[in-house]
């Protein structure tokens, strides 16, 4: 048997121990949850009611962690994964599980979420998509390692479960396809060049008017029902340009409610939500603090004809501190980064007091938590509805719409 590592936990399993188990669920990040006499061991590319055999590697304080064996009695909602490199790349989790049952699964993690990290039981709707489920990123950014002998190793991801360790991946299914059909060339230009780099580096390469840039300062856009938005290739915008129509819809749904004519957009960047839904308000306010991100918002406002939207820099701490807007008819859309919202923000949202929050998060986890912080504020949970902006893999986008108790 191999030597374990030099921390490694004997208990309550050996290391490389091999054991059967049953998955029971699956974990927000993705693994199975199986238990053995009570005790949870976390295994990954596991579905729900499959007996398996896995192999333990490590040993925490409350759970233990194996690696996938065998799967010895296979659930009816496995399939074959649409890459070859599934399993070892760690860019997708659920590639092997049958399409319907990850949107179920994705409704289900936000359901528990807010149980288990707030307490609340509230219905969540069925997790939407968009019908193109492969070759939908629009932006990949694919690493490399510090040259040896001058010559480059793999180009790709990191290998699942490892912290440094990359996998080459010369065709990702989930990319869109002019960007795998610009990827060979960009990984050979690289190897040529391997002489020239000192150390690793990240790639880019965003698909964008049927092109491909890789420089990060360049000009892209993107078209979002009948508006264009421009943005520098290397700034955030989302990845999955097929669902945004009914993604920024489904939010001007529930912002334009009778009685609300004002919106804020509290992290507006370039514009995407203010823009796609100042139509449905007479005035609208976008707010960030970049000053770079705000341009660009102006620039598009003014490109597509948009005159009733302002866009204002603001710092953290004063957010709200240039926005006259009257609060009961006011809505205010918040669309963080994945770390979530801090609390002195909220403390300001809640304090400016708009009628209606509509609260879009890339990581429900962190969105819960400021959801308890926002129920102390005076806001109670209206309605939740993931959208899966990212099949074949755990990540979703979660919008949670709050009202403001009366």
């Amino acid at each position: 048997m191999q030597r374990p590592p030099r921390k490694f936990v004997p208990v309550p399993f050996a290391y490389h121990q091999e054991i059967d188990l049953t998955v029971d669920s699956l974990a927000n990040l993705g693994s199975g949850v199986c238990r053995a006499d009570g005790w949870v061991v976390f295994v990954p590319f596991v579905l729900p009611g499959e007996r398996i055999r896995a192999r333990v590697y490590r040993n925490d304080k409350n759970c233990s962690h194996a690696d996938l064996v065998e799967v010895l009695e296979p659930s009816p909602d496995r399939v074959a994964p649409i890459c070859p490199l599934f399993g070892e790349c760690g860019g997708c989790q659920y590639q092997h599980l049958a399409y319907p049952a990850q949107l179920a699964w994705k409704s289900r993690q936000v359901g528990e979420l807010l149980q288990h990290m707030a307490g609340i039981s509230h219905p969540v709707n069925p997790c939407l998509s968009s019908n193109q489920t492969r070759n939908y990123r629009s932006k990949i950014t694919p690493h490399f390692g510090a040259p040896a002998n001058g010559e480059l190793g793999p180009i790709g991801f990191l290998a699942n479960g490892r912290r440094s360790q990359l996998v080459d991946v010369p065709q990702c299914p989930i990319a869109m396809d002019d960007i795998n059909a610009a990827l060979p060339a960009v990984r050979e230009g690289l190897r040529k060049r391997a002489a020239s780099f000192k150390r690793g580096a990240t790639i880019l390469l965003r698909a964008t008017g049927g092109r491909v840039e890789t420089d990060p300062n360049t000009v892209a856009e993107e078209t979002v029902g009948d508006l264009t938005f421009k943005f520098l290739a290397g700034d955030f915008f989302q990845n999955n340009p097929f669902i945004l129509p009914a993604f920024t819809g489904y939010v001007a749904a529930q912002a334009a409610q009778p009685g609300i004519d004002h919106l804020v957009d509290a992290y507006c960047g370039s514009g995407l939500f203010a823009l796609t839904l100042a139509r449905h308000f007479e005035k609208v306010a976008g707010v960030e603090v970049s000053e770079t991100s705000c341009e660009w918002a102006r620039r598009n406002a003014a490109a597509n004809g948009i005159a009733n939207a302002d866009f204002l820099t603001a710092s953290a701490e004063a957010i709200f501190a240039g926005i006259a807007f009257p609060p009961d008819r006011t809505a205010v859309v918040i669309d963080p980064p994945r770390k979530g919202c801090t609390p002195e923000f909220l403390d300001q949202l809640a304090a400016f007091g708009p009628r209606r929050v509509v609260y879009v998060s890339c990581d429900p986890a962190t969105q819960v938590r400021d959801l308890k912080q926002l129920g102390t504020g005076g806001y109670q949970l209206a309605e939740v509805q993931p959208f899966d902006l990212f099949p074949h893999t755990r990540h979703l986008e979660c919008v949670m719409t709050l009202d403001r108790k009366s």
